[in-house]
């Protein structure tokens, strides 16, 4: 019985292609040491869900597997075939330029993981969307003191501040930092300090008789609250605009402001789009501007506020937050962006299943990026495309997976999750009756420390496994389960995955290592 018909979901690829099509295939980058030793524990686990025998199909595995060739053996080929060069030059190439999603550089990105999986005989795939998207066009933002002097804040990270380069994402440089969805607008106003922005916080404010209404709030990420979710909050308090630093000299974050995941003139249904001042699209943004803001320059602001003394448990990394104001520092903050209908492009490769062709392992990862990307995605994506080569060096050796692999190259994901979530919209039917698990990764390498996210079904198996994967390094020899005690098992949330979750897929992983513990 072939596949329920998909949505078409404003796809430029016909909407039953993907799985109705599914046949047999043709007969500063991280250390290198912390790379390969990802893609063992991937790798490992990964095994785990292609080869896993139920009682039922065992005697059918081992007959159709050759003693010699079993699934261990080539797990020990596989693991064989790594080296750093493959991995450090697909990390060069995709981060060559910043790749913003929708721009001509991520367009490139693209072809490159198509190419990659073309040459390897994966049976490639492509996944277009026409999907609305949000760039920045100026921005300016001016601090006026108490003493009569002024200075105009940059809105830039340190070295672009150094360097005087130009940004203009558009153009294949460093978009200028900016909020995705945040509406154009401009405050003129005092600066109240509303720690992480919560409504607790609020509430506390209130009760020193602090309000904000009218007020351009200046609010420290790191709280429960999502980036949207702070402007939400603070729109709804009245305040009139928001800035949004990360403590601790973190740099600039980029990131959205759009409430939901998705393309917000398709939410959750293909065939006639929404307009753009539909309720239900419009719905979606903020009403009032926001712009992310450097610590070096928030901490200019909150060193010359007044009025009441902020409550205890207001300081943050680094910050030195004695009064929370109103003022008397004023700001003058502008910004005008552009909503544009754009194309973006999801790669994958298939590797059909030999036992259970019709069982999916997706293993995911998305490719667009702030800038160069290279941890946040480009780590990930290295990976899997070295996980693509060895799978296709074993496939000349006689290998087939038990179950369908759909090795996903995900774009727009830095939006609100747009391309992975068009396309599970797109294929619901056929994922949520036949998609077994999701393994994520995005950041795969970022430090020595490890880190794994996971649904609860798989942390006896992690901890299985990093007994098995051994470290090399200077400060520490074993294996990764003694790192592992020291870190933590916490559960899988946020990024692509969550489009997984949707569907009742509850088995769901994704690893990566950090730095000092912090993803």
């Amino acid at each position: 019985m072939p596949p329920p018909t998909a949505k078409p979901h404003g796809s430029t690829t016909a909407a039953t292609s993907f799985f109705s099509a599914i046949k047999p295939p043709p007969s500063t980058p991280p250390p290198p040491l912390y790379t390969i030793l990802f893609l063992l524990l991937l790798v490992t686990l990964g095994f785990y869900f292609l080869h896993h025998h139920s009682p039922t199909t065992t005697a059918a595995a081992d007959f159709l597997t050759p003693p010699q060739q079993t699934p261990l053996r080539f797990r020990e080929q596989f693991l064989s075939l790594s080296t750093n060069a493959t991995v450090s030059a697909y990390l060069h190439h995709l981060t060559l330029r910043p790749h913003l999603a929708g721009t001509p550089a991520s367009a490139d990105t693209a072809e490159f993981v198509h190419s990659h999986f073309r040459r390897l005989n994966l049976d490639p795939r492509r996944a277009a969307y026409r999907v609305l998207l949000s760039y920045p066009i100026r921005s300016s933002l001016t601090a006026r003191f108490p003493n009569g002097t002024a200075v105009a804040l940059s809105l830039a990270e340190e070295g672009a501040k150094k360097t005087g380069e130009t940004e203009e994402g558009r153009n294949g440089a460093v978009v200028r930092p900016y909020h995705a969805y945040s509406p154009s607008g401009a405050a003129h106003a005092e600066v109240v300090y509303v720690n992480t922005g919560s409504e607790e916080d609020y509430r506390q404010l209130a009760a020193l008789g602090v309000r904000v209404k009218g007020r351009v709030v200046l609010a420290r990420k790191g709280g429960e609250l999502s980036r949207g979710g702070v402007v939400r909050v603070a729109e709804r308090e009245g305040a009139a605009a928001v800035l949004l630093f990360v403590g601790g000299g973190g740099g600039v974050e980029r990131g959205t402001v759009m409430n939901g995941m998705g393309d917000p003139l398709s939410p959750g249904w293909g065939g006639e789009r929404l307009g753009l001042e539909e309720a239900e699209a419009s719905g979606r943004f903020p009403r009032i501007p926001s712009l992310p803001l450097s610590f070096e320059d928030a901490d200019v602001i909150l060193r010359s506020l007044g009025g009441q003394t902020a409550p205890p448990g207001w300081v943050g990394p680094g910050i030195v937050a004695q009064r929370v104001g109103p003022g008397p520092t004023v700001v003058n903050l502008t910004y005008q962006g552009e909503k544009k209908e754009v194309t973006i492009q999801n790669v994958f490769a298939v590797i059909k299943g030999l036992e259970e062709p019709d069982r999916y392992v997706v293993m995911g990862n998305h490719r667009d990026a702030w800038t160069y990307g290279a941890v946040d995605p480009n780590s990930g994506t290295a990976a899997l495309l070295d996980i693509a080569r060895r799978f296709a060096l074993l496939q000349r050796n006689g290998w087939r997976p038990r179950r369908t692999i759909v090795l996903s190259s995900w774009d727009g994901e830095e939006f609100g999750m747009v391309g992975s979530t068009e396309w599970v919209e797109q294929n619901l039917v056929n994922l949520g009756a036949k998609a077994v698990a999701y393994l994520n990764v995005d950041c795969a390498v970022q430090g020595p420390g490890f880190n794994a996210a996971a649904t609860p079904q798989l942390d006896e198996l992690l901890f299985e496994v990093t007994k098995k994967v051994r470290l090399r390094m200077r400060e520490f020899r074993g294996t990764i389960i003694w790192m592992f005690l020291f870190c933590f098992i916490r559960f899988l949330q946020g990024g692509d995955v969550t489009n997984f979750f949707r569907l009742r897929i509850r088995i769901s992983l994704g690893l990566r290592y950090m730095t000092n513990g912090q993803p």
